[in-house]
């Protein structure tokens, strides 16, 4: 029935509805695009996963990890795993809110605030050095625990760990760099040289005797304001101690840093050096800080190494006895874990789990 009346209110509210269905599309793709995007965005965390592994009494890329020349050695067989941690989302970013969402729910990753790894007042680069010299630092140390195990002296020299960028010693020493002066006036401990720099006027010109592949020569450095101590000297370097025998051993692995590689450096040093084999075929990784006197501490990351030592193979892993909380309830399957204190509880270990003993647990 007509009512006379026009029709356009109808088309008028089809228009309405039809532009209200458009908005909410429009408007759902672009809040899909916009949380797709969020999602893809880099978020200031770092992401902490199982790195490769090396075995230290073999080789890596032609090399032995290990070389030792001027003294006896003896085969070894087996492999003697180092453990990493593999790092993502850095100082610049890069790890994305999926990507850490991800990893948060893998048990044998872990997600951490960036700014615990990388404090706003410390870069990339510097966090790196740091590093490097924390794994010479190990190196050293465990060659100083390996020979004080086996009863062969060692020398204490003095010698640079590190160089920092953008410093004024940049360029003129590098690490391994032996310090024998400063000045004239003999060095004999890391705090002599560091007494050194801090005395000398800001500006000031040291003379540093130093020896660098086996020749003795001189540099000249010269101070800056220390930033972190105003009013005292700095050069740019770090120091400690380096302990060498009356034969060479050096360390060929690149681009790897922190100090958790001291117990396993030590225990691959002992191998070589001893007619009894320690690893004796058999496939064991270990992680932990290591002493001059073999005393063995604790590292970071022991989720991600447990996971790292069980995917490459090993049947036994060996690690610092501080870490039996952290480490209970991720033990991988087919995975014997077994904590230590010292470089002697280490080698007591394998050689107890070679033979089948009872072996010391986290409980006692």
């Amino acid at each position: 029935m007509s009512t006379g009346l026009p029709q356009s209110g109808t088309a008028d509210s089809r228009r309405r509805i039809s532009g209200r269905v458009w908005t909410l599309v429009i408007s759902a793709v672009v809040t899909a695009s916009l949380v797709a995007v969020a999602f893809l965005l880099p978020v200031p965390y770092v992401r902490l996963a199982p790195g490769p592994t090396f075995n230290v009494i073999g080789e890596v890329d032609g090399e032995q990890v290990i070389e030792i020349e001027g003294a006896e050695t003896f085969p070894v067989t087996g492999e003697l795993d180092m453990t990493t941690v593999s790092e993502s989302g850095g100082p610049r970013g890069g790890l994305t809110f999926v990507e850490a969402i991800a990893a948060w729910f893998n048990a044998s990753d872990a997600v951490v605030p960036r700014e615990l790894l990388y404090p706003d007042d410390v870069t990339g680069d510097e966090v790196r050095q740091r590093g490097a010299a924390l794994f010479s630092t190990a190196e050293s140390d465990a060659i100083a625990a390996a020979l004080g195990y086996l009863g062969i002296p060692v020398t204490t020299e003095v010698i640079v760990t590190a160089v920092l960028n953008e410093t004024p010693a940049e360029g003129v020493l590098e690490p391994r760099d032996r310090i024998r002066a400063i000045n004239a006036k003999a060095v004999s401990t890391p705090q002599d040289v560091v007494d050194a720099v801090r005395a000398a006027p800001i500006g000031s010109t040291l003379t540093l005797d130093i020896e660098r592949g086996g020749d003795r020569t001189q540099v000249r450095v010269t101070t800056v304001d220390n930033p972190d101590k105003p009013g005292s000297g700095l050069v740019g370097i770090t120091v400690g101690n380096f302990y060498t025998p009356d034969f060479t051993i050096d360390f060929t692995l690149q681009d790897i840093g922190g100090p958790s590689a001291g117990l396993v450096f030590a225990m691959g040093i002992v191998d070589k050096l001893t007619a009894e084999h320690i690893v004796g075929g058999e496939h064991i990784a270990v992680t932990g800080t290591i002493d001059p006197d073999g005393s063995v501490g604790p590292i970071g990351g022991i989720r991600q190494k447990l996971t790292g030592a069980r995917d490459a193979g090993a049947e036994l892993f060996v690690m610092p006895r501080d870490h039996c909380a952290e480490a209970e309830g991720y033990i991988p399957e087919g995975l014997t874990v077994v904590p230590v204190e010292s470089l002697k509880e280490a080698v007591a270990a394998v050689a107890s789990w070679r033979a089948g003993d009872n072996l010391p647990t986290c409980s006692g």
